[in-house]
Parts: structure tokens; sequence; C-alpha cells
């Protein structure tokens, strides 16, 4: 199998001109197979016919989250009976969104991982560690498998948490790799200074994190990537993925951005009025996927403000490349004037040594402005040590949350919830 696929070393009208041809097929597909799509089409008089460009996208309405989760069964494209395998992501209404792989899809998402875990330089006969978990219906857990597993790498499926295992399974089985959440680095590394463990001389040279952001905009690491290399000299890799996209973007060895795979997902990055931003601008990320069988998506708006790159790479791909997450669009904050999103808070937060954990909750007051409670566990007794942290919003964000002190014990099972995916670190209760 092809790990560095042909078509993003092409060139750039190349790769647009493919991705129209494979827009055409997935339009056919929806107008045979999908309910919800069916209807748009006949409710706002679309003739596929009509779509000949990428740009002519913008004759098409987008869909949200939300239209999933109120018309959940209309965007199956297949009988339940060739559905293999379940998965589900959080709902905007409450309810979580079910999503559903067919035999073809899973064999598209093991290429799709294959492909972008090599983007971040594993070959075959690695091993990997994946500090994730495979069950709850997650699909990311699946994915990395599968994708290891094609790419003829060997798995270590240890699953989250628990350092001490992680630790002998490291110096058993001596993985190069691992796949985790990034802020759990910090908590290994940790458990290996107090325990004596000579992790800094490991078989581990490099980690693919996801969950949580390592990276600024200009490609910097940020304060919770610096201070993981502080303490251990391994490199450390991006990805940006979805359920809904069942597609992930991963940064190659010049960390520049996750790049876009043409076979796989057309983007789009869209104002507040669903106008393409001009480039170098933030915008909603919008996706449609290709290649999907049992529910594919046509111009989904993922709630995700992004920028992209669009320059060639060092690495010979030509592909366009995602920034770091900006925010998410339902988590963005008006306080006092300043808008705010939680990547920005987050980092503030890593900056300070002496907090085990913490949880940004967001609430409306009772004159319905929002509130930022920043809830901490910390190892330091000292008074003064809130007030450090106010006065580092104050300078970095112009904003001076409410500081809340409250014992690890209670405040690490909210974070560290086992029926959560990744740590609970925002709430938004507004």
């Amino acid at each position: 199998m092809e790990l560095f696929p042909l078509i993003e070393k092409s060139g750039i009208q190349d790769i647009k001109k493919f991705q129209e041809e494979k827009l055409h097929e997935l339009l056919r597909y929806l107008e045979a197979h999908s309910p919800f799509y069916q209807k748009l089409f006949r409710e706002n008089n679309i003739q596929i016919s009509d779509v000949h460009t990428l740009e002519d996208l913008q004759k098409i309405p987008t869909t949200s989250k939300n239209d999933i989760q109120q018309n959940n069964d209309d965007f199956f494209c297949v009988s339940q009976t060739q559905i293999v395998d379940y998965s589900t992501t959080s709902g905007t209404l409450g309810d979580p969104v079910t999503f559903g792989l067919s035999e073809n899809d899973m064999e598209r998402i093991a290429y799709n991982e294959a492909i972008s875990l090599a983007c971040a330089g594993i070959q075959k006969g690695d091993v990997v560690q994946m500090i994730t978990t495979i069950d709850k219906r997650f699909i990311a857990g699946l994915a990395y498998l599968l994708g290891l597993r094609k790419m003829g790498a060997s798995v270590i499926r240890m699953g989250p948490g628990i350092p001490e295992l992680q630790w002998d399974s490291i110096f058993r089985y001596k993985p190069k790799y691992l796949i985790t959440v990034p802020s759990f680095l910090l908590k290994m590394i940790d458990y290996a200074e107090k325990n004596g463990i000579d992790y800094k001389n490991s078989s581990v040279i490099g980690a693919v994190c996801i969950g949580e952001s390592i990276k600024n905009q200009d490609f910097s690491d940020n304060i919770l990537s610096q201070k993981i290399k502080e303490k251990w000299d391994i490199k450390l890799f991006s990805t940006y993925a979805s359920t809904e996209m069942s597609t992930a973007f991963t940064e190659c060895e010049f960390q520049i951005g996750g790049h876009q795979h043409p076979e796989l997902i057309i983007t789009e990055i869209l104002d507040e009025e669903e106008n393409p931003v001009k480039e170098g601008e933030s915008g909603e990320l919008t996706i449609t996927t290709l290649g999907v069988e049992a529910l594919p998506l046509l111009r989904f708006k993922t709630g995700d403000l992004v920028k992209a790159h669009y320059e060639p790479c060092e690495c010979g791909r030509n592909t366009m490349r995602l920034g770091p997450v900006v925010g998410r669009k339902q988590q963005m904050i008006k306080y006092k004037g300043t808008t705010l999103y939680p990547p920005a808070m987050n980092d503030i937060l890593n900056d300070f040594d002496g907090i085990l954990c913490y949880q940004i909750v967001i609430q409306s007051n009772e004159i319905g402005l929002d509130e930022i409670i920043i809830k901490l566990s910390t190892e330091r007794e000292d008074e003064s040590f809130e007030g450090e942290v106010r006065d580092h919003f104050r300078a970095k964000l112009r904003v001076s949350p409410k500081i809340e002190i409250v014992d690890f014990d209670v405040l690490s099972k909210t974070v560290f919830n086992p029926n959560s995916r990744k740590p609970i670190t925002f709430l938004d209760l507004r």
C-alpha cells in the first residue's frame, strides 16, 4: 500500500480537478441513497448537474450537527444490516449522535489512519503504544488500531490512565511512538520522576497527540508542548479529526499543520455569512466527506474555527494544511467586552507548575452575562497563588475570572471522569 499517495504530491490544479470528480460521484450517491439530502436538494431546487466545481458548493446549504441529531436515521445511506460498527459523538441538543460504519467505511478509516500516521513518521515494523480508549463507541481508538494494523506496525493496546502500567509496558515492549492526550504525558513524567524511572532513556522517540492543542497559531510550541519537551526530549505531532469527518489531519516531520487527504475530504473555511474567508483568515471548518458509504456528509459545519495554509510543504505534499484550532464556535465567551476561547485560557493555566488539575466553568449570571469560574487543585499552600493566577489572566487576556481552589480528590473526579474519553477541562453551563 502506498503510504504517500501520489495525489498529495500533485499540483494544486490537479488536486482540485481530482476533488471535483470525487464531488460529482458523491452528489450522485447522495441523490440516490440519502433521504436527508434528497429532501434538501428537492426543497432548495438544487440540480446536482449544476454543481461542477468546488466553488459551486456554495449553491448547496450547509449541514450542522443539529440536522444530524434531529434527522439521524435519514442520514444513513445503507440498511442496518450493512452496518458493522456503531460509534457516537456528543450532540449539541443533549442526546449523542449515532454514526454507523459499513465494511467499506472500516477499510476507508484504516487507510486514512495509515497514511495519516505515516505523515508523522510511523513506519511498518514500528511498535506503537495506544494510550487511548477503543471502547465506549469511540471511533478514534478503533481508527488508530485499524490504521496501524494496515500499515504493518505493532500495537500495544494500553488504553488511557495508570502511569505505572504505561511505563511497565514501555520498558517491556519498547514502543517507538505513543498515541495519547498530551497532558497525560506530564502525568507520566511526574510519576517517573517520583518513582526513579529512567524515562529519558526509554525507547520512545515521539508521540501523536490527540484531543488537545500543542501548537500556537504560528506553529511554535504552546505552553503544554514546551512543558513536556523541557522534561522529555521527544517529538510531538499534532493531529485533528472528528467522528463526523472519518478523516484525520496529521502533521508531517516539518510540523506546520495537519495535511489534508484529497481522496477523503473536501474542506471549506467559512465566515459568519458562510462565505469563504480570505487566505490567511480563520473561519469555521466545513467539510464534505469522500468515499464514505454509510453516513456521508455534504458541507457539514464542524463548529471549529481554524486557519488553512496553502503553500507547498517541504515534505513534498502540496495539500492544504490546517493550523491549530482557534476555538469552537459554540464555546466562544463574551466576557466584559472581550471575546475568549478555551484554548487561550488552557495555555495560561498550563503555564503554572503548581496546578495539579483545573476546570474552566462558564455560566450565565443573574443578568444574563457570561461568567468565568476557574476551579483549581494545587500543591502550593501560599496565599498568593490565587492572586498570581488572576494577575496572569489580566496580563495575558485582559480579564479577571473568579478563582476557586478545590481539593484534588474532588476536582479530579470531575475532570477525569471515567465515562469521558478525554479530560473535561471546559464546562459550559450557559
